[in-house]
């Protein structure tokens, strides 16, 4: 007979790879962002961003792309840009929320989600009213860096 398997066994089984599709970095405080095909990966976060070295919490952020549609569609919209929602990196492909308290692989970097990166009130500048509202539940997640390395678009997440 077949054994059920326990949440804990279902919460580690995760065999879905994702897919870097776009990569930002914000030079400095509500400076736009510049999108990169690659970004060297440091101790305290990406190179060129000016989050690099001030939390280790909060060293990357990460998006799915299937969220940036999920915005979109709630703002009415047909599309949004990566960019305008002030993430370094847009994923698809795999459920971030799956890789809670897990570290993951990326290029030849090694993350760890550190938790859920929330909208910020900038999302009413850049989408309007509602932005913010429209982005809650789908801002992504923060991350710290475990081993620092490169990261291009294409390149696989992949849980450890």
């Amino acid at each position: 007979m077949f054994d059920k398997p326990t949440i804990k066994q279902l919460i580690q089984n995760l065999p879905q790879q994702g897919k870097v599709e776009w990569i930002g970095v914000r030079s400095g405080k509500r400076q736009p962002l510049t999108v990169v095909e690659t970004v060297v990966v440091l101790k305290h976060g990406l190179d060129g961003d000016h989050y690099a070295g001030r939390s280790g919490n909060r060293s990357v952020t990460l998006i799915q792309r299937e969220h940036i549609d999920a915005v979109a569609s709630l703002l009415h919209k047909n599309k949004i840009a990566p960019e305008e929602l002030r993430r370094n990196i847009v994923v698809s492909g795999i459920n971030l929320l799956a890789l809670k308290d897990r570290e993951f692989k990326i290029g030849t970097a090694i993350l760890k989600m550190t938790g859920l990166c929330h909208p910020c009130s900038r999302m009413e500048e850049n989408f309007g009213e509602g932005g913010y509202n429209a982005v809650r539940g789908h801002g992504g997640i923060n991350a710290r860096v475990i081993s620092t390395g490169i990261i291009k678009l294409q390149d696989k997440v992949i849980a450890k």
